[in-house]
């Protein structure tokens, strides 16, 4: 079986028991170590996953400027943490605050926006439907015209 052919077979057998990422499981919070980095949050699997966004592309760990931690999604910062998030200035955009799931590679936010979803290092897929929630964690415009 060639690549592609199973890479898609992969991706579509791992969707079906994946339907409703976001639907609500049970509350709890634990912390996955990739590499030399923690992650907290609700994750359910040691690639980033947690329990608001498991679907085969997502992959990635954001790092919350207010605390300095890795968090799977805002969800989770906002379940756990005991303080209001903040977002990465546009000047602090060469920051390392992304981490692969898939091989730990941190990225700078600059490098992980221009990635066009893929990791420089591995080549690993991330979900390209993160960027509508750029606006929770880093100081860009949304699609509203907001900030």
């Amino acid at each position: 079986m060639n690549k592609t052919l199973f890479t898609l077979l992969f991706l579509f057998l791992f969707s079906i028991g994946n339907a409703f990422a976001q639907e609500k499981e049970p509350e709890v919070f634990n912390l996955v170590k990739i590499g030399d980095v923690n992650v907290f949050g609700k994750s359910v699997d040691n690639h980033t996953r947690c329990v608001h966004w498991h679907s085969a592309l997502d992959i990635i760990a954001i790092k919350f400027k207010c605390c300095d931690k890795y968090y799977p999604c805002f969800s989770c910062h906002e379940e756990e943490a005991d303080h209001e998030h903040e977002v990465w200035p546009k000047d602090e955009f060469d920051e390392k605050a992304i981490l692969c799931g898939a091989c730990g590679h941190e990225l700078s936010i600059r490098e992980y926006m221009d990635s066009e979803n893929t990791c420089p290092k591995c080549e690993a897929s991330f979900n390209p439907g993160c960027s509508n929630h750029y606006h929770l964690y880093f100081d860009v415009a949304t699609k509203a015209g907001r900030r």
